[in-house]
């Protein structure tokens, strides 16, 4: 495939594109070289309105690859959405277990009751001492499943606590 320049900025190769839920919105995992020369692999996300920066590039090389095979939208897994979350700070963390009906004193005698090992010291010291939580960290599925809450559950609080 030819290189496609605008200036000094080119789309040298289109490794896959992509699908998404909108209509001619694509991913491109491509490799770029940038206003400064750098050349690296990207990710871009073309829309047919946008005619700043790659993208008449982009849109360029869809006309003269028609045949190149875009792959169909996948929607993301639940861990992978889980894994994107955003973190929430200890205050956060605190306060949506607290608008969901459970206090501090449960996550304490949930993580008490955990048998004696690395792992209860280290979700006691992450409970204790971590000032921002990520949704992925081990902490989290403990205390859930001590309290016996569901991944959904769990992303619902977390969800409301990223608004305290």
């Amino acid at each position: 495939m030819p290189e496609i320049s605008l200036g000094k900025l080119s789309l040298n190769a289109v490794h896959s594109v992509h699908a998404t839920t909108e209509h001619g919105v694509y991913i491109f995992d491509c490799n770029v070289t940038d206003a400064f020369g750098e050349t690296y692999d990207a990710i871009h996300c073309y829309r047919p309105d946008d005619t700043y920066g790659l993208n008449p590039l982009a849109g360029q090389w869809l006309a003269d690859n028609p045949q190149f095979p875009v792959q169909p939208y996948t929607p993301p897994t639940p861990a992978e959405i889980r894994a994107s979350m955003s973190p929430l700070s200890a205050r956060q963390f605190r306060l949506g277990l607290l608008d969901a009906g459970i206090s501090p004193a449960e996550v304490d005698t949930a993580l008490n009751a955990l048998p004696a090992g690395i792992a209860k010291d280290s979700a006691l010291i992450d409970w204790e001492y971590a000032t921002t939580f990520n949704r992925m960290n081990p902490l989290i599925s403990t205390v859930g499943t001590a309290l016996g809450l569901t991944d959904d559950e769990i992303d619902v609080i977390w969800s409301a606590a990223l608004n305290r």
